[in-house]
């Protein structure tokens, strides 16, 4: 373990631009009804990603809306990944790369690398990170919330029949309904997953 790794400081400035590698794609987005097979498939980049960085890993979630059981979602597996100090890409990023990732967003405390098919997104966060927590609070709270589920699958129905320039902006209007299940998570449940 290394000096960062030890007392959790950084070792440079993170950076501070968007770097949206590729630039800006349009995609076709559609949902699908809930898959069983969501949870195998994570379980397979769970343990790739473990055997690309070690215990550079502190935590790999399954996340976003193939991770809940009974929710329509988008054919994207989506993953966090926690690590010590996210301005150290050559710990995480290379090894991700080597894994069979491609890098496609570097940007202020985030990083996402995916598989060249683009059907799994690798969301890379510091550890200790609210980002981190407010993903797995989303994702809990869907999991027991029944009328909250229906919400954001209705809320994501309405949004993916329309036209989108790029998956930012669809993932971007879905902002205001989330951040209003998050607050309802919190106030049944005040503390971080």
């Amino acid at each position: 373990m290394d000096e960062t790794q030890r007392t959790g400081t950084r070792r440079r400035a993170d950076v501070t631009d968007l770097e949206l590698v590729g630039g800006v794609e349009r995609r076709e987005l559609h949902l699908v009804d809930p898959d069983p097979a969501w949870s195998a498939w994570f379980d397979d980049h769970e343990a790739r990603i473990r055997r690309a960085l070690g215990a550079t890993a502190l935590r790999v979630e399954h996340i976003g809306s193939t991770s809940v059981p009974g929710l329509a979602a988008k054919p994207i597996l989506d993953v966090l990944v926690t690590v010590p100090d996210i301005t150290a890409d050559e710990d995480y990023v290379d090894g991700l790369v080597a894994a069979g990732y491609v890098l496609r967003v570097r940007e202020p405390g985030h990083r996402l690398v995916r598989t060249p098919e683009r059907d799994v997104h690798v969301h890379v966060l510091e550890d200790g990170d609210p980002l981190a927590d407010d993903y797995l609070v989303l994702r809990d709270h869907l999991r027991l919330d029944a009328d909250d589920r229906r919400l954001y699958e209705d809320t994501k129905r309405d949004l993916v029949a329309r036209d989108w320039s790029d998956m930012n902006a669809y993932a971007d209007a879905k902002t205001e309904v989330i951040t209003a299940i998050k607050a309802r998570a919190r106030s049944r449940n005040p503390y971080p997953s």
